[in-house]
């Protein structure tokens, strides 16, 4: 490791200590001793561009281990993504751009907001499937205009997390070669080490996974760190995991490789005496030198030339292949709701049809309108009907497929498709069982906190699932997924109005929207239609101006309420029904 290398892992470990220091509250551990991994992988493998952190084809790199977020935002601002040293030390202020963990728009760099830990692992997974199906799609000989890596960070914590497992199986299945995981592995817990919960062999465990399993003993060794990465983006049939052996609170001899130095402010004391071990300025706090603005600058220029190569092979790309330019630039654009409003077939439906027959119908009449649709269920494709005929199987084989596959994985399902929206370029729809919306909550939130326009397809709404029992009925989880601000919620009544709810889903782009459908047929209801795109609508009117009384419904009562319209007809009493399928 050269000098000017080592004094930039020394200003983040202690920029980190300095801002959880002067906030009194958060986690220097994790900064400090996954400082060197980090900052060999941003300045020396990492391709991306600070003047630009919305490149398409950059490198994207996730800390799932979200409370080391310090360390991140010492890293952008170190790199120029317009973080000031004022942001630093306003850490886990009111309003600052520096939260206690990563939120995905608020801050430039942060590519998906992380704290729940292992949702990045599997919001990492998404990214490259995301890349790797795009790649499948756009590429061609000579222009590879999508090549890119996906990096993410975790720690302990992430490992023990049921989602990581989930989707970093899914990950070794489908052989997600540019998908790399930097392992922080300083064994120490919150409640002291690890081995108190935590004994497995996960290196062995990733191998079973399929993935391909590299070892560094220690954290300090940039030399071996840079070795690693670059023997894993060497291997292109497997993803891999880099275990780094380091030391929690490196530098801070009173508390480093303890469960002190995980969660807590290090003390005026420890942070004064990690200056003094690393050798970095002890008598000035929240100080950068010179010599490392100087040496950034030499990075951000190989990040923005970088950018510069991408540009050159895209200008004649354009030239060789207008319509697969036309098409990346329309995949990148949002859905346009007119195209939808105006398709009478889009909205032609006969008879009694179960709202997710209804659904299956009108995914695959969405193809024609929204080619970058890709989507697919936790193993119950034939009940959810979420299979789009003729657009092929995402699998290892096939990456240009438009069916994903996820296994029985909910969790992971919600937070990869995350991933994949984040990412970019992709219209995103996973589905379950309404009732196992519960295992899916955890990155349901986080879409909503993210406003990325996930679609949830939901299907067995309600009781009239009938003889698969209460296991199976959703009753609480309809005003569970409602009570989620900025989480839209529609409840289709027929087919039309489950035509409508596509539309309004589509067509949003600040955040995520839940259908609820049935299994059992609903009746084709008349005036039923795009009124639903206003959220409540009259669905049959009364005959006096002001009306004896209102009944309002969403889903499959409203069926009973149209007929009740009529009982209450016949006993003098001069209804409105109104059709009700979204609160929001």
């Amino acid at each position: 490791m050269n000098k000017i290398d080592q004094l930039c892992i020394n200003s983040i470990r202690i920029l980190s200590a300095e801002a959880v220091e002067k906030a009194k509250s958060g986690h220097p551990g994790l900064p400090m001793g996954s400082a060197p991994m980090a900052y060999t992988l941003w300045a020396k493998v990492l391709k991306h561009n600070p003047r630009d952190p919305s490149w398409a084809d950059r490198d994207r790199f996730v800390l799932s281990a979200g409370h080391g977020s310090m360390m991140l935002y010492s890293l952008l601002h170190l790199f120029g993504y317009g973080l000031t040293m004022e942001d630093l030390k306003n850490f886990r202020q009111w309003g600052s751009r520096t939260p206690g963990h990563p939120e995905y728009g608020h801050t430039a760099g942060v590519e998906v907001t992380t704290g729940p830990l292992g949702q990045g692992i599997a919001n990492a997974v998404g990214m490259a499937m995301a890349e790797a199906h795009l790649a499948a799609k756009f590429n061609r000989p000579g222009y590879e205009i999508v090549n890119h890596y996906t990096y993410a960070l975790c720690g302990d914590g992430c490992l023990m997390e049921g989602i990581s497992g989930e989707a970093s199986s899914l990950a070794g299945t489908l052989k997600l070669g540019k998908l790399i995981l930097l392992y922080d592995s300083n064994s120490i817990s919150i409640e002291g080490s690890t081995d108190i919960a935590f004994t497995e062999d996960v290196g062995k465990r990733y191998e079973a996974y399929g993935w391909q399993v590299l070892r560094v003993e220690d954290g300090n060794d940039t030399d071996a760190i840079e070795a690693a990465l670059k023997e894993a983006r060497q291997e292109t049939e497997k993803p891999s995991m880099i275990i780094v052996r380091t030391v929690i609170g490196y530098g801070a001899p009173a508390k480093q490789g303890t469960a002190a130095a995980h969660g807590a402010p290090l003390g005026a004391e420890n942070v004064q005496a990690a200056k003094e071990f690393l050798h970095y300025y002890p008598d000035k706090s929240f100080y950068v030198p010179d010599e490392i603005r100087e040496h950034m600058k030499e990075l951000v220029s190989q990040g923005q030339k970088a950018e510069e190569d991408w540009n050159k092979l895209w200008d004649p790309y354009q030239e060789h292949y207008p319509d697969l330019a036309a098409d990346w630039e329309a995949w990148h654009q949002p859905c346009q709701k007119e195209d939808l409003l105006d398709d009478k077939e889009f909205w032609h439906f006969e008879g009694d049809m179960a709202t997710r027959s209804a659904s299956g119908e009108i995914l695959n009449r969405l193809i024609k309108k929204v080619p970058n649709l890709i989507g697919g269920s936790a193993d119950l494709a034939p009940s959810n009907k979420t299979e789009i005929k003729n657009m092929g199987n995402f699998s290892a084989r096939d990456y240009a497929g438009s069916n994903l596959h996820f296994g029985v994985r909910e969790h992971a399902m919600a937070a990869i498709a995350n991933g994949m929206t984040a990412h970019g370029g992709l219209t995103v729809y996973v589905a379950t069982f309404f009732v196992f919306s519960d295992y899916m909550k955890g990155a349901m939130r986080l879409s909503a906190m993210m406003k990325l326009p996930v679609l949830y397809v939901l299907t067995h709404d309600s009781i009239g699932v009938g003889e698969d029992g209460p296991t199976h009925e959703p009753i609480e989880q309809l005003a569970s997924l409602r009570s989620i601000p900025n989480f839209t919620v529609i409840r289709p009544a027929d087919s039309r109005e489950t035509a409508a709810a596509y539309v309004s889903a589509l067509s949003r782009t600040d955040g995520p929207t839940a259908l609820a459908l049935t299994r059992q047929n609903l009746p084709l209801l008349d005036g039923s239609g795009k009124g639903a795109l206003k959220g409540a609508y009259i669905l049959k009117d009364s005959e006096k101006e002001i009306p004896d009384m209102i009944l309002m419904a969403s889903g499959s009562e409203v069926q009973l309420i149209v007929q009740a319209q009529k009982v209450l007809k016949e006993q003098g009493v001069d209804a409105r029904v109104v059709s009700m399928p979204s609160w929001e």
